[in-house]
């Protein structure tokens, strides 16, 4: 634990003096807050919740993205091989990992709160302690699928690649970005196995409906279980050497740390519970904030 705690701390200390992550981490985020509240919510207050959750959401995938990018980087710079010299495990790096992009994390979506509150003049939240869960779950389930996406992967241009298309499933199937009802039929289909999907749904519900978390204990127990499977399989996969490469099979274990998604993904196509929430939500967005709008 303590190598963890120091690896964290490292971490954080050069993620602080990078300047890729202060624009990909700080300043894309509050990007999209002016954009989607400015244009997508403007003087509709009745929109302005849901639409905060989508940014959060956004916030929150980040985290895939970011993490599996720079530890590939780091193997490939050697970097990983002068941990390695240290008395420092594959869980030690990989959780120091996680919980320093937490840290980091957590102060963004603050200061888009305070945003929104102050610039947009947003008065209500929804249920804070729900949102709260949902962020945290989220920040940890989206990094583990970072790391084993890294750990699989055995050049930076690989990682790039596999990081590109699904990120574009995250962006534009799972109602981050554009409102998951308007989409095809099929394609709605396809976005009930994206874990994505479910971390908007749950953010949408406890900001713009107010729900408890006990209403969203299938997506809750979803995130846990993927970020359980996604570490253990991290940590079995893990490189430390660029010469060491992942194998055909060893990426077929990338299918595993989705399968909770999967069953959950089955789940909800059989029942249509969230598809009808999209569909409450998004006429919920499209109510005018005041009488003279209606």
């Amino acid at each position: 634990m303590k190598n963890a705690i120091a690896l964290t701390i490292s971490r954080i200390r050069l993620s602080l003096r990078n300047r890729l992550f202060l624009i990909f981490s700080l300043i894309m985020p509050l990007v999209f807050l002016f954009l989607f509240l400015g244009i997508f919510a403007r003087n509709n207050v009745h929109a302005q919740p849901f639409v905060l959750a989508q940014v959060i959401a956004l916030t929150v995938m980040g985290n895939f993205w970011g993490l599996s990018v720079q530890l590939v980087m780091w193997r490939e710079q050697g970097v990983l091989r002068r941990f390695r010299l240290a008395p420092v495990g594959p869980s030690a790096m990989l959780i120091s990992s996680i919980i320093s992009n937490y840290v980091l994390t957590l102060p963004t979506i603050a200061i888009e709160f305070y945003l929104a509150r102050t610039v947009f003049h947003m008065t209500s939240f929804g249920n804070l302690f729900a949102v709260f869960i949902m962020a945290t779950l989220g920040i940890v389930s989206f990094a583990s699928l970072g790391l084993i996406i890294a750990s699989v992967t055995n050049t930076m241009q690989e990682t790039q690649v596999i990081n590109q298309l699904i990120w574009f499933a995250f962006l534009f199937l799972s109602g981050a970005t554009v409102p998951l009802t308007i989409l095809p039929g099929f394609v709605q289909t396809a976005a009930l196995f994206l874990p994505a999907t479910y971390l908007v749904d749950g953010l949408q519900r406890a900001m713009g409906q107010g729900l408890n978390v006990n209403v969203m204990l299938p997506a809750i127990t979803s995130l846990i279980g993927t970020t359980i499977i996604a570490l253990v399989l991290s940590a079995q996969l893990f490189r430390w050497d660029p010469e060491q490469k992942a194998t055909p099979r060893a990426k077929l274990w990338v299918v595993a740390a989705v399968i909770p998604f999967l069953i959950l993904g089955f789940w909800e196509a059989s029942n249509g519970k969230l598809q009808k929430n999209a569909q409450v939500n998004l006429q919920r967005i499209e109510q005018q904030s005041s009488p003279s709008q209606k």
